[in-house]
């Protein structure tokens, strides 16, 4: 029925199971997918979108090493948009809308066209651990399962229970049952666990709203693409998503609900999303503001289904009904579901490795939100890095760790790690105190030469990767060699109110102001020449433009990343006993001691450890 062992067992098959399973198993591993319900594989259970702030550079790293969620992406997407542009590069963020359905289709197909992959649908009850290192799984039906390793990606299904008002039953979500007996066996086996809380909105018919009375939020003019691949192409036909506000009246409404309300009743006791709350959270916690903006999102090319983001909730459904009934554009809104809150299982992330296997079982990972997560381009990233480093643990190779400064996955993961989270997580550009370095743009030169190595990464890919590196540099260089006179240069500087030049200089310099623009440049003698010659496409012009412009800032991120990696490299020997430095403050040595950092840097960021504990561990070692 089974193979008599497998490499790697993936619990799970949400965007973390996905991708861990993908990684697994494109890296030569025998792998086998569990879940409980093989229709739902890569579900959305939220909202029906793909990256966004932060999220995108997150789901563009993950394309860069040879994930499928960028390519999934593309190919069910409804719209695009690049957020921020009117902001720096390091802000932009890409984001899709999805076709919900096709995109769990494209993904069932792809794993199923993923060699070296076996799927089965039961849910996994428990862990076989034995000595130390887990050996396999349990399921329901009693049968066991042998593995090297074992990667669990539960999402909300561990002991999940839905709230809807005063009603509450279990489940891992909207008609699906909870899963059983893993929490049971982490904890015996010494795991602390927690509960976590998130929420949904209703999902109403789009052919009962009025879109004349809400704000229409089209795509971009030119679209673009996540995966830096030619497998896909950019949308030709875009669908729009719509805005609307609640009011006073709505929030009146709401508010009479709250004796009914979980969250205010006493029934949640978890922590939910502080940066996606509830409905009734927001009007709550935010009583001065008179409205909220609420997103109007199609589903799908084909569904008349809308989500309805910004009205998360877990109110009784009669008063969600009410309310919505309250907003523009909703007067006659029919219901195809309504809104509710989970609770879950889940284990504080202080007790992983970076590489995401868990300190206290050998060959056992954990992925997604059974890490404290929310979000599933989160969820994604840390699925692909368990599945590669567990391939990489059976097949005796190095483990795979991203720095902060290589990657956003580098970020979240030794956040989780290092500082933990007692809420669920969400990545933000401000986490990371690189991003101009780890820009969407420049995911593939940052990471799809170690893809390559993994073996995750084609070298059509890697030579694509490379050739757009050269032609990009080639240019800036090209422009930092070639000068123009104030003759072609003063008249595109009056266009731009930029101070004119009294003798020539080199474009660069001139490319630099922060008025001038590609295509003012390409006015100047020889520079349309070159790049007709060297047929440059826009991805390369782009990327030269970003480092003309941000040529000061990335070289002084540069230089602070340098800094940062002599500490990563000054190592801590393992269970390293804190206790014995008594100069070392008592907060210091009791976190130190629970994290157990393998770097002095990793320990400089742990919450509680201040420079001067940091320096007294540096004398201590004798560095």
């Amino acid at each position: 029925m089974f193979e008599k062992e497998y490499d790697v067992i993936v619990v799970g098959a949400g965007h973390a199971g996905s991708e861990a399973a993908a990684s697994a198993a494109n890296m030569g591993c025998r792998t086998l997918l569990v879940t409980m319900n093989l229709q739902n594989i890569a579900q959305m259970s939220c909202n029906p979108a793909m990256g966004g702030i932060a999220k995108g550079q997150i789901l563009r790293e993950i394309d860069a090493l040879g994930g499928y969620s960028g390519l999934v992406s593309d190919t069910s997407a409804i719209q695009f948009k690049m957020l921020n542009k009117s902001k720096g590069p390091a802000m932009w963020s890409p984001r899709v809308q999805s076709d919900r359905m096709r995109f769990a289709e494209d993904w069932r197909i792809r794993l199923e066209q993923t060699p070296n992959l076996d799927f089965y649908q039961e849910m996994v009850a428990g862990l076989i651990i034995k000595n130390g290192r887990v050996t396999g799984v349990k399921t329901s039906l009693g049968l066991e399962i042998r593995s090297k390793s074992v990667v669990c990606t539960n999402g909300t299904f561990l002991n999940g229970l839905i709230h809807i008002g005063d009603k509450n039953f279990g489940g891992g979500r909207a008609g699906e049952r909870a899963a059983t007996g893993i929490t049971k066996d982490l904890i015996e086996a010494g795991f602390e666990a927690g509960r976590m809380k998130t929420g949904t909105p209703p999902r109403v018919d789009g052919r009962s709203l009025d879109y004349s009375k809400m704000v229409e939020q089209p795509g971009d003019e030119i679209p673009g693409k996540f995966s830096f691949s030619d497998e896909t192409k950019p949308l030709e036909n875009q669908r729009s998503c719509y805005m609307t506000y609640t009011s006073n009246e709505v929030h009146e409404i709401l508010k009479e609900g709250f004796g009914r309300s979980p969250m205010f009743n006493g029934r949640i006791k978890s922590i939910g999303p502080r940066y996606c709350p509830s409905i009734e959270d927001k009007i709550n916690r935010f009583a001065d503001k008179d409205r909220h903006q609420l997103f109007v999102e199609p589903e799908g090319w084909s569904t008349v289904e809308v989500y309805v983001n910004g009205f998360s909730t877990s109110l009784p459904e009669d008063v969600q009904f009410k309310a919505l009934r309250s907003v523009a554009g909703f007067e006659n809104v029919k219901f195809f579901r309504p809104g509710y809150a989970i609770e879950y299982d889940y284990f504080p992330p202080t007790q992983l490795k970076h590489t995401l296997e868990t300190k206290l079982v050998e060959g056992l990972y954990f992925a997604g939100q059974i890490n404290g997560t929310t979000g599933y381009e989160e969820a994604a990233c840390q699925g692909l890095m368990a599945g590669i480093n567990a391939a990489l643990k059976v097949q005796e190779r190095d483990e795979f760790i991203l720095k902060r400064n290589e990657a956003y996955i580098g970020v979240l993961i030794d956040d989780l790690i290092t500082k933990g989270t007692e809420e669920p997580y969400r990545m933000f550009t401000s986490r990371a105190e690189y991003r101009t370095l780890l820009r969407q743009d420049n995911a593939d030169f940052r990471l799809t030469e170690q893809s390559y190595n993994l073996g995750l990464a084609s070298e059509k890919r890697m030579r694509r990767m490379e050739e757009k590196k050269k032609n990009s540099l080639d240019f800036v260089q090209f422009l930092k060699d070639k000068s123009v006179t104030p003759e072609y240069s003063n008249p595109v500087l009056e266009n731009n109110s930029s101070s004119l030049m009294k003798q020539s200089d080199k474009i660069f310099k001139i490319f630099s102001r922060p008025n001038i623009a590609m295509e003012d440049i390409r006015k100047f003698p020889g520079v349309e020449d070159y790049i007709v010659e060297h047929e440059l496409n826009e991805e390369e012009l782009e990327q030269s433009e970003i480092q003309v412009k941000y040529s000061g800032y990335i070289e002084k991120e540069k230089n602070n990343a340098d800094k940062l990696n002599r500490l990563e490299d000054m190592k801590i020997p393992q269970d390293f006993d804190y206790s014995k430095i008594k100069s070392m403050s008592f907060e210091a040595r009791e976190k130190l001691n629970k994290v157990q950092p393998t770097s002095v840097s990793q320990a400089s960021r742990i919450s509680g450890v201040s420079p001067n504990d940091v320096s007294v561990l540096l004398v201590y070692m004798g560095r």
